[in-house]
């Protein structure tokens, strides 16, 4: 029997085998017997659009561009609120771009809506 291969991903020597595929346990990753080298997700460089298709980078500043109802709270962020310093990270539900809004506070955005 020969030795499996390491994750190439987070260099876990405990992989398996599914089938076809070696597997991971600790980071989940999966990947063929025959595949040379596999990329990390790490190493995939992130692509943020706005509404109007122009690529997002960490520090820019936006403008909301419909009125933006607060979860659990009266309050309303206007159409045309600056938001400045976004950060974007991967969100749940679409929701990229963390931010913090003067005067109500920290918020995640979706940039496409």
């Amino acid at each position: 029997m020969s030795p499996l291969p390491a994750c190439p991903k987070c260099n876990c020597e405990h992989t398996y085998e599914d089938g076809a595929l070696f597997v991971c346990p600790e980071c989940a990753l999966e990947w063929s017997a025959g595949a040379a080298t596999v990329a990390a997700d790490d190493d995939v460089p992130r692509v943020v659009k706005d509404a109007n298709g122009n690529l997002l980078a960490d520090g820019d500043s936006i403008s909301v561009i419909k009125d933006l109802k607060i979860k659990g709270s009266s309050s309303v962020v206007k159409v045309g609120t600056k938001v400045r310093n976004i950060r974007l990270v991967d969100g749940v539900a679409g929701h990229d771009i963390d931010c913090r809004i003067d005067g109500i506070g920290p918020m995640q955005l979706n940039p496409s809506s």
